[in-house]
């Protein structure tokens, strides 16, 4: 299935490292504005109030054209923009990481710190379920009723290897089928309507969305 878009995440999810008696304790949850952003970063705040710091990173966007981060304290450059750079590689928007971290006692140093962020993020996006985001294009064809069971079984087995979702069928004077197919199967879609109505049916294409699909279904 083609990926147009950045992908983002299902859930969110939280992990922990430990190194040299630091705790960093990572949540990434999935957002879909700045604001929701925000209150995700004052909820870690707040549940972990203790801590000395609480490091950022979010994009936002369909094509992941907001992004910021924050070292909250810690040396510039060494949290918040490796943070940031963790999700800008693995191609991902939408979503907001969060690394809290205690402090062990024990200094890393910037390279130390650089790691430590970075590798607390990774492995919280690792036990991630990813969702990929695609544009698929509405596809219309009018059938007589009587041949509207063996068309909706054409686009249901179609569908199923193309990448395609169903839409809803409506019944007026004509059996009225939608599916709906990403770009790069459209041709596909035309010539197997063709061959099924011996050419007398033409796919009307219409309005193009975006939708999320569980990878595990791409």
């Amino acid at each position: 299935m083609p990926l147009s878009y950045p992908s983002t995440i299902e859930a969110g999810v939280e992990q922990e490292i430990v190194i040299r008696k630091s705790r960093f304790i990572a949540r990434i949850e999935p957002v879909t504005s700045v604001e929701r952003a925000d209150g995700v970063i004052a909820a870690a705040r707040k549940r972990n109030w203790d801590a000395r710091h609480h490091c950022t990173a979010m994009v936002i966007g369909l094509t992941a054209d907001q992004a910021r981060s924050s070292d909250d304290g810690e040396p510039s450059g060494t949290a918040g923009i490796p943070m940031l750079e963790v999700l800008r590689r693995r191609e991902l928007t939408d979503l907001v990481a969060v690394v809290t971290r205690y402090f062990g006692g024990v200094k890393l140093g910037a390279g130390g710190l650089v790691r430590a962020y970075s590798t607390a993020v990774s492995q919280a996006l690792d036990a991630a379920s990813l969702v990929h985001r695609v544009a698929l294009t509405q596809v219309r064809i009018e059938v007589p009723h009587a041949d509207a069971g063996r068309f909706e079984n054409l686009l249901r087995s179609w569908a199923g290897v193309a990448g395609a979702t169903l839409g809803a069928p409506s019944y007026t004077a004509h059996a009225t089928l939608e599916v709906w197919a990403p770009a790069s199967a459209l041709a596909g879609l035309h010539d197997a309507i063709a061959a099924a109505s011996a050419g007398e049916i033409t796919p009307q294409l219409g309005a193009e969305r975006i939708v999320d699909v569980p990878a595990s279904d791409s």
